[in-house]
């Protein structure tokens, strides 16, 4: 395999010293357990505990994130462009990107000492359905949010397996395990790396522009990567599924898509669009029921097949789907809505009724996202099955009781692959952006502070630094404007339309 000349220097240069950077600040910003060794060391004391050492390290994190935004944009604009004609490039120089933060504690989150304690529950013969980390003694010195504490998990019984499996091998070490869970996140991201130009290519979408939207950008390096999230895994699952149903595996696709649920439920949302794609456009009613009914046996016998191993029932999950929605997060806007309309009932003087207000919300956001979902299943109105999974996790974030920054890679992959026009490219380009700042200002994503004076300062530095990256020069800027020698990530000839053509649902 081999890049286009100068690579290196022009790509993965930059982005590799923003990584270095955020993995040197990561010393101080990153989370360690409570029970490390390394904590006593006396670097890392100063870098925790000290004021000045706090500052420097926030401000590494802070740097090397607007580095590699703007590391990001440059590759973009050069991809947009015609300018790089090799899908090497790009994965070479996101795995430069990569490589430094693979040695960085956990950063932007800790939720991977919940899945180291999760699996410890389960050594001690817990069902962690039916309680919280917090019943395992030592539960806190291992890193664990106490917002999680009592909390069941919200996580299939595949994931729990893998669970277990770590804690076995991490022993008493959560700093070990949150390695072994960052390599499992690993795992994930080549599963995306591997589909993704498939499924652009299926699409007539130039993979390179694909690869460089959907993989390389800063939140999968900063979530996926240095947050070493199971979303990752489940993803790259996805499209592992989705790429045996374009090859006609439909069996071993449903299959895939089972084992990608039983991670995080959420992927449930590939079911029916994948007896959709095995029945075929035109397919009539009763073919398409036959082939939905298959689908649903053989996800059933998989999932059965996994409880069984991993010692719970099979719907265990389903009762603690609500645990993520305990986190009241201004990111989600029907949570957004309910808090401002119960701020404002309370600013009126007729009584503290934001819970009220914020549950009212979240119910119609439900109501609304199952229409939405029924809607993508029976009108199809052209659209790829790929597109309207994409759609319909799109659609599951939008009107979901919480968003985390890490839950826009569940659909910004597989809406890379299926298309995008400038307008959408550009709203993507700031999305991402934006929630490169948000990841940056705050230590905890869980944290409900969003509108917090110290957040908001923290927001503020964050955005100034973000803002000076990206508009440093005509090149960024017109990535964010947009000119006329870009291409948008859509069929641009008459092969590669028919090609898209092909792979519509009607």
């Amino acid at each position: 395999m081999r890049a286009d000349p100068g690579w290196f220097g022009q790509y993965a240069l930059p982005g590799l010293l923003g990584s270095l950077f955020m993995s040197v600040g990561a010393l101080g910003v990153g989370w360690f357990p409570l029970s490390a060794d390394i904590l006593q060391w006396q670097l890392i004391d100063f870098v925790q505990t000290q004021t000045l050492g706090l500052a420097l390290t926030r401000s590494f994190v802070v740097v090397g994130a607007a580095l590699l935004l703007q590391a990001w944009l440059v590759v973009g604009i050069d991809a947009l462009h015609d300018k790089i004609s090799r899908l090497e490039t790009i994965y070479f120089s996101f795995l430069a990107w990569c490589l430094p933060l693979l040695f960085a504690p956990p950063l932007f989150s800790r939720d991977v000492y919940s899945y180291y304690m999760q699996g410890q529950l389960q050594l001690t013969g817990n069902n962690p359905y039916e309680s919280g980390v917090s019943v395992v003694p030592g539960w806190f010195q291992s890193g664990v949010d106490p917002l999680w504490g009592d909390a069941p998990t919200p996580y299939g019984p595949v994931f729990l397996l893998l669970e277990k499996l770590i804690a076995a091998i991490s022993g008493d070490s959560a700093f070990v395990a949150a390695y072994i869970f960052r390599a499992l996140a690993l795992v994930g991201v080549l599963f995306i790396c591997f589909g993704l130009p498939g499924l652009a290519r299926a699409h007539g979408i130039n993979p390179i522009t694909a690869v460089w939207l959907g993989v390389m950008n800063p939140l999968v390096v900063m979530h996926f990567v240095a947050g070493a999230h199971n979303d990752a895994l489940m993803v790259g699952i996805i499209f592992l599924a989705l790429r045996f149903a374009l090859s006609k595996h439909f069996i071993i696709a449903v299959v895939l898509a089972t084992i990608a649920l039983a991670i995080k439920p959420v992927a449930i949302v590939l079911l029916p669009f994948l007896a959709l794609m095995a029945a075929g456009a035109n397919s009539n009613s009763i073919r398409r029921a036959r082939y939905a009914l298959i689908t649903g046996i053989v996800s059933l016998v998989v999932l059965f097949a996994i409880s069984a191993l991993a010692g719970t029932g099979p719907f265990g999950w389903v009762n603690s789907l609500s645990t993520p929605g305990a986190v009241k997060s201004w990111l989600s806007p029907t949570t957004a809505i309910g808090m401002l309309v119960g701020e404002a009932i309370k600013l009126f003087g007729f009584g503290n009724f934001v819970d009220t207000c914020v549950q009212i919300s979240r119910l119609i956001g439900s109501v609304l996202l199952a229409g939405v979902l029924v809607l993508l299943v029976l009108r199809p109105d052209g659209r790829s099955g790929t597109r309207a999974i994409a759609l319909s996790l799109v659609a599951l974030v939008v009107l979901g009781p919480v968003v985390q920054p890490w839950y826009l890679l569940w659909s910004i992959p597989l809406l890379a692959a299926t298309g995008l026009t400038h307008k959408q490219v550009r709203i993507m380009v700031l999305l991402i952006a934006a929630f490169t700042i948000h990841g940056i200002a705050n230590s905890s994503a869980t944290a409900d502070t969003f509108l917090d004076l110290s957040d908001g300062i923290a927001m503020v530095l964050a955005g100034l630094t973000i803002g000076l990256a990206i508009l440093a020069s005509k090149t960024e800027r017109s990535l964010i404007l947009g000119d006329s020698a870009e291409k948008d990530l859509l069929p641009n000839n008459a092969h590669a339309i028919a090609v898209a053509k092909s792979m519509e649902l009607t």
